[in-house]
């Protein structure tokens, strides 16, 4: 005969059995001293023996179901079986699966449940909960819940039966929300079986905060026991006073959580309850671990908002851990200065060092800002208490967050501190051309230092101090285009202002970026101008041309490296000359692991081949729309002010000043470029070295480390110096976030950022209206046409008159942008790659308009104006 285990049972005769999750739970409870219903365990290992080994072993459910259901229990083994119970006791027959009631599969009415069963039905009753491990309903569970299908392992249950006044379910958490303060607790009058199924409406209590908030079902039936002889439950109607009585008073529901929070102190995670009360006794029926808790975000954890609508543009698509460890250390010393520079005292942000650290956020391998800290930057700022309001306006803060006790300042000292700060950023306004020429000169001469180290030459140690040097001597003298930024933002602001205060945009509500256009000390249209004068001279020679068309890029290179004289000569020293330039402005310039054309000019090729085939040249480009929409805006502001002398100075003061600072802000940028070169180059050498040492499989492996781990495992300081291995669990994972979609543009996280938060949540994102579009007008010209969203340049040969859609472009786009008939571009700026070639080309251009790709899809006919950035769409796709 099977063997029956007993919960009084001694703990060595359970251990060589498989209790499977419920009874494992109930045995574990009953130890703890909690009210348990007494019970007696059937284990899977004495089912398993009661099955012939070979329709075991075959699996078919099928065939070992029809063997259950004709399977004959001893009567002498189920009189031993409920001997310990005293005469007229019924009882509840359940499983006991393998993996049943755990934290991430509840298995919740897979199996089959037998009620108020007596003696006469009990072999029935647990026939049916064996037979119910090989249903169809569980293998499909298993199936969808990516489990073995195999896995039958179930042990039987059989329970006394508690005849409930009241039944009901309780959470250690909101299962709801996910907030980990709260305690819920559902209940109906009789048994609970019609709770759990969803039959029965129950009432709903929310303990929080030592307060029980009530909200009361419209209670019609319960289940109870039924009278028939063949037992189990039946639903009948409730008397009229019960359908608005409360199930539980507050005595029972304090009852119920102190159930609740004995059973997390001793499973240390919050629990799914199930209880009945039955003669004034509190029973606990059965619990479980609160199963997803891992998807259940915490509202009432540290909140953050993450947005990366403007960093993107630096850093698209997924950024390597050096990368990110490069951009966060250094976001950090910027902030720091840029604080210091705005009165905020040392004292203030050593005690708050920890915002500093977490400007940045890496999401699934994507960099994002803090919102929260730059929020807490702002609120450090000695103004800030004066008039928290316009500080959020003009810096442009959405969303408040709570501030730290000791960043409020009374009035007077932060009108003092304020008076203190206008005073030093006068001065500073005074002294900057003075500094921007200074960190010029400073930075030419390290780079050019810099440059001339035969890196191959030097050991890891070597690079390491390198780049420490490096760090110091400019990473960390960032000063002038901190200062500058700040000063251009605010400059901008004023002639935005202006414009709105004189009337000049009722014509052209982009005055204000139109007067910026053209200007010719802007490096960052030099790239773009050299390139297309390099294609222009490839045309005019035959023999260069005929080179370009006919080859792969590889070859050309090869060509001209070999070309002792003539064109070919001429023209490689051009593109050398172009390369010291601009070698390091290529796809994704600021991420250390892109490979700049300096390092592999067969890339620049790539783009100038383009250039060529696609008759990119001085001929075919329109390069005076950037000097038009200039010299139009010109026109309108002096016909609007001629009669007014005193204004017309300071606007042409606020516009040269705009104009200088905007101007300056895109070659600082530039030389930004150029220094990460450095870094680039830096860390590119020590992955060599690494490689070459056996200590990565391969060289850019270095690029899957952060700094602080390289420098750690040269220095001694590693925790992990398995770098093979780091590296591998690494590559995998950045794989895995290439293969997923972007996550939202923003969104908030709760608690833990990595766990449970839905990275691709939209409620934080701006509302996208029905209907009509709205970006920033780059380019005017008004076109109607298809759109065509494309998210990689990569095999497009042309759109074919299509508007190209997409999120945003570097260099490697230009080869769409002929055969477009105009351009539209979720992120960037008026400086952005887009805006810049657009103008080139005279092509209809509209950038920064939010939730672009959600809005448009290929196919859709649209119509944009590239002078006010109006989007509208006029037929969707079908």
């Amino acid at each position: 005969m099977m063997k029956v285990l007993h919960d009084s049972s001694g703990a060595q005769a359970w251990k060589s059995y498989t209790l499977g999750g419920k009874a494992a739970n109930l045995l574990a409870l009953k130890e703890l001293g909690l009210n348990i219903p007494r019970w007696v365990l059937i284990p899977h290992e004495e089912l398993v023996a009661a099955l012939p080994s070979a329709l075991w072993q075959d699996g078919n459910y099928e065939t070992i179901t029809a063997f259950i259901s004709g399977y004959t229990f001893a009567p002498a083994w189920l009189d031993e079986l409920v001997a310990s119970w005293p005469p007229g006791t019924c009882w509840a027959v359940r499983s006991s699966a393998v993996d049943e009631d755990g934290s991430q599969h509840s298995f919740a009415g897979q199996f089959a449940s037998q009620l108020f069963v007596d003696r006469a039905q009990l072999a029935a009753a647990i026939s049916l909960v064996w037979q119910s491990a090989f249903s169809d309903r569980v293998f499909q569970y298993r199936k969808n819940n990516g489990l073995d299908t195999q896995q039958t392992g179930i042990s039987i249950i059989v329970q006394e039966m508690v005849d409930a006044e009241v039944a009901g379910v309780a959470f250690g958490i909101n299962p709801v929300d996910g907030d980990r303060q709260a305690r819920v607790v559902n209940a109906v009058f009789g048994l609970g079986e019609g709770l759990v199924s969803g039959e029965l409406d129950a009432d709903l209590y929310v303990i929080k905060d030592q307060q029980i908030a009530v909200q009361l079902a419209q209670k019609t039936h319960q289940i109870v026991r039924s009278g028939s002889e063949a037992g189990g439950t039946q639903v009948v109607a409730l008397a009229e006073s019960q359908q608005r009585a409360r199930t539980l008073s507050d005595a029972q529901v304090w009852a119920v959580v102190d159930l609740l929070d004995r059973c997390q102190a001793h499973y240390g995670r919050p629990q799914d309850l199930e209880f009945v009360w039955a003669q004034g006794q509190l029973y606990l029926v059965q619990a479980r671990p609160v199963t997803n808790l891992h998807r259940l975000r915490d509202p009432a954890g540290a909140y953050i908002l993450w947005d990366n609508s403007n960093i993107i543009e630096s850093y698209p698509g997924v950024t390597t851990p050096l990368t990110f460890s490069f951009i966060s250390q250094s976001y950090q010393s910027a902030y720091r200065l840029f604080c210091i520079f705005m009165g905020v005292s040392p004292r203030v942000i050593e005690a708050h060092a920890d915002v500093f650290r977490n400007t940045l956020g890496l999401i699934n391998g994507r960099v994002y800002y803090n919102l929260k800290t730059w929020y807490q930057m702002l609120a450090m700022l000695p103004g800030y208490s004066m008039n928290a309001r316009f500080m959020e306006k003009m810096m442009g803060v959405k969303e408040r967050f709570d501030i730290p006790a000791d960043l409020h300042l009374s009035k007077g000292r932060a009108f003092l501190g304020v008076l203190l700060v206008l005073v030093k950023m006068y001065a500073r306004f005074l002294s900057l051309p003075r500094r921007r020429k200074a960190f010029m000169a400073l930075l030419e001469t390290t780079i050019t230092e810099y440059k001339r180290i035969p890196y191959a030459q030097k050991s890891a140690h070597e690079l390491m101090e390198l780049y420490r040097a490096f760090e110091k001597k400019l990473l960390q003298e960032w000063k002038a285009p901190l200062l500058n930024d700040f000063f251009a933002m605010i400059w901008f602001g004023l002639l935005q202002k202006a414009c709105d205060k004189y009337g000049l945009n009722s014509s052209n509500p982009n005055i204000h970026n139109d007067l910026l256009c053209g200007s010719s000390d802007i490096i960052s249209t030099q790239p773009i101008h050299r390139t297309i004068a390099l294609a222009t001279a490839v045309g005019q020679e035959l023999e260069c041309q005929s080179l370009f068309v006919s080859h792969d890029e590889a070859t050309i290179w090869r060509q001209l490296s070999t070309a002792q004289a003539g064109p070919l000569h001429t023209l490689k020293k051009e593109i050398d000359r172009y390369l010291t330039d601009f070698g390091e402005r290529c796809i994704g310039e600021l991420k250390l692991e892109s490979i700049s054309y300096s390092q592999d000019p067969v890339r620049f090729i790539r783009i100038l081949k383009s250039y060529v085939v696609k008759k990119i040249t001085s001929a075919h480009t329109s390069g005076q729309v950037e000097e038009q929409l200039r010299s139009e805006a010109e026109k309108t502001w002096r016909a609007a002010l001629w009669a007014r002398p005193l204004r017309q100075w300071r606007f042409k003061r606020t516009l040269r000043l705009a104009r200088e600072l905007v101007s300056a802000r895109e070659n600082l940028r530039y030389e930004r470029t150029r220094a990460f070169g450095i870094v680039r180059e830096l860390f590119t050498h020590l992955g060599q070295r690494f490689f070459a040492e056996g200590i990565l499989l391969d060289a850019r492996d270095i690029f899957y480390l952060s700094q602080e781990e390289i420098f750690a495992y040269l220095e001694g300081r590693s925790i992990h110096p398995d770098l093979k291995g780091l590296v591998a669990m690494r590559r995998a994972a950045f794989e895995a976030y290439q293969a997923l979609p972007p996550s939202s543009e923003r969104f908030a996280s709760y608690g833990p950022v990595y766990h449970a938060n839905d990275f691709f949540s939209r409620d934080k994102e701006e509302p996208i209206i029905t209907g009509d579009l709205k970006g920033i007008g780059c380019c005017p010209g008004r076109v109607r046409a298809k759109a065509r969203v494309v998210l990689q340049p990569e095999g497009i040969q042309s759109l074919d008159g299509d508007i190209l859609i997409t999120s945003s472009t570097d260099p490697g786009w230009v080869t769409l942008f002929p055969s477009a008939s105009g351009i539209i571009v979720e992120r960037g700026s008026l400086l952005s790659h887009s805006a810049i070639v657009s103008r080139e080309m005279g092509k209809p251009c509209i950038v920064s308009v939010t939730g672009l790709l959600r809005h448009i899809q290929t196919g859709d006919e649209i119509e944009m104006d590239g002078s006010t950035g109006h989007i509208k769409i006029i037929n969707r796709a079908s």
